[in-house]
């Protein structure tokens, strides 16, 4: 098999452009190579990625924490540990603020969710104590006698 001439390669249908030579390694093009008159090349210097959008801060993780905590006190321990992502969310707030993350939304929604399940824990609470002191104050103290008769006090 014969080899096709300059411009003619079928894997190159439209050739190399004129005057300029395939890319060799190490040649423009190339990550952390320098480009024509000392200008980084298409990767920038060093390998770095090309110029562009900056990067997202991060979602906060205390803020996906809280919020993740909250809900399952609302729903799993009845409220009992909301006020642990209520917590979480203030330190994620706190965090947010100094750093520049992101999840404020996050956090504000755990603070909010665990109050109120905390807030809602301690009313099922008071209200276990009222019912358990209403029903001992209602109650006759009344008892059998050893001889059989019902005596109340």
């Amino acid at each position: 098999m014969t080899t096709p001439p300059p411009g003619n390669d079928p894997y190159q249908p439209y050739g190399q452009p004129a005057g300029q030579q395939p890319d060799q390694p190490g040649q423009y093009g190339q990550p952390g190579q320098p480009g024509p008159y000392g200008q980084p090349g298409p990767y920038g210097q060093y390998g770095q990625q090309p110029y562009g959008y900056p990067a997202t801060p991060a979602t906060n993780g205390m803020a996906i924490a809280s919020l993740v905590v909250s809900i399952i006190s609302v729903t799993a321990c009845l409220g009992a540990t909301g006020i642990v992502g209520a917590i979480l969310g203030h330190v994620a707030k706190g965090q947010i603020r100094q750093r520049n993350d992101q999840g404020g939304g996050l956090a504000t929604a755990g603070i909010i969710i665990g109050w109120i399940s905390f807030g809602l824990f301690l009313a099922g609470v008071a209200t276990l104590i009222a019912l358990g002191v209403w029903a001992e104050s209602t109650v006759d103290d009344c008892y059998t006698d050893s001889s059989g008769y019902l005596q109340c006090d």
